[in-house]
């Protein structure tokens, strides 16, 4: 199995079958657009441009599930997406990444890559201290922490890397240009 037996919905309703993508460098990404994270989109952006053309397709997944940070309908979420950050990449349906209702691709790239720690720094120990509150054995579980997990695939489906929230999006970028 890989990434490219799954099938999401666009905004639209329509489906994407994500083997369209065969050959590609996929980074697959949970989003909000009113997270302390959102302004990653500019990044995400940045990386598309740059290496859109050698290959990347990255795989907007809008959630509501942390905080209610993604609150819009799909179309509102597109629009501010378009007008702040003029993102071009491809962006799914609004959809839940953990629980009972989340699509089957997440349960399948979390049993690919767990969690593997938010790292150092003062926003990995935010987001320990916050997620704590609520769980205090989080960091066992696979589960997405928070928005903005992002999933690097390779070209030929295989969950290569994941990447909290936290990580340096100097990482991600390296990490996507090894892949290319």
């Amino acid at each position: 199995m890989t990434v490219y037996d799954f099938t999401l919905k666009d905004g639209k309703g329509s489906d994407v079958p994500l083997e369209q993508f065969k050959g590609k460098v996929l980074l697959i990404v949970n989003t909000a657009t009113g997270c302390g994270f959102t302004p990653q989109y500019k990044d995400l952006e940045a990386m598309y441009e740059k290496y859109h053309d050698k290959g990347l397709e990255i795989i907007d997944v809008p959630c509501n599930q942390f905080a209610g940070q993604t609150p819009g309908t799909d179309d509102e979420i597109h629009e501010f997406c378009s007008l702040k950050y003029n993102t071009q990449f491809p962006q799914m349906k609004k959809s839940d990444v953990n629980g009972e209702n989340e699509l089957p691709l997440y349960t399948y790239l979390k049993s690919q890559k767990g969690f593997g720690g938010f790292g150092k720094g003062p926003k990995a120990l935010l987001m320990d201290t916050m997620l704590k509150k609520s769980d205090k054995n989080y960091r066992e579980k696979s589960d997405i922490k928070w928005n903005f997990t992002k999933f690097a695939v390779d070209r030929t489906g295989t969950v290569v890397a994941r990447f909290e929230p936290t990580a340096a999006m100097s990482d991600v970028d390296k990490s996507v240009a090894g892949l290319l």
